[in-house]
């Protein structure tokens, strides 16, 4: 069992930077593969990134590549996922989840999320 809390989301203008968090408990971070995921209204959820349970390999979708990073620090349990050079487009809520590193790609659907946390890019 895990159990994830987002934090982090905020408003935010276009070209700046946020940090949200993803806080897991009940099962270590470590043993979980982590992906942040968004969805804006009347959109379909979409990957955003991903990280390997030992932190070694990480996966971005092409349109956040070299603006957006996952790191992982599993003595807090946490994931992170440093956004810089917003853009409007990012406006979403965004969620992680846990399992596999299939799961965390969004290749297969996961069994645990967090609530998740709203990131506002104004223009």
């Amino acid at each position: 069992q895990v159990q994830l809390v987002e934090s982090g989301g905020g408003l935010v203008q276009t070209g700046g930077s946020l940090r949200i968090s993803c806080a897991a408990s009940g099962r270590t971070v470590s043993s979980n593969a982590v992906g942040w995921f968004r969805q804006a209204p009347g959109k379909e959820r979409e990957f955003v990134a991903a990280i390997s349970a030992s932190g070694g390999d990480t996966y971005y979708a092409d349109p956040v590549k070299g603006r957006f990073t996952i790191s992982r620090d599993n003595a807090k349990n946490t994931v992170a996922l440093q956004m810089n050079s917003l853009k409007p487009e990012d406006t979403a809520a965004y969620y992680c989840a846990a399992g596999t590193t299939a799961q965390a790609m969004g290749l297969r659907p996961a069994d645990y999320w967090g609530q998740g946390t709203q990131v506002t890019v104004s223009s």
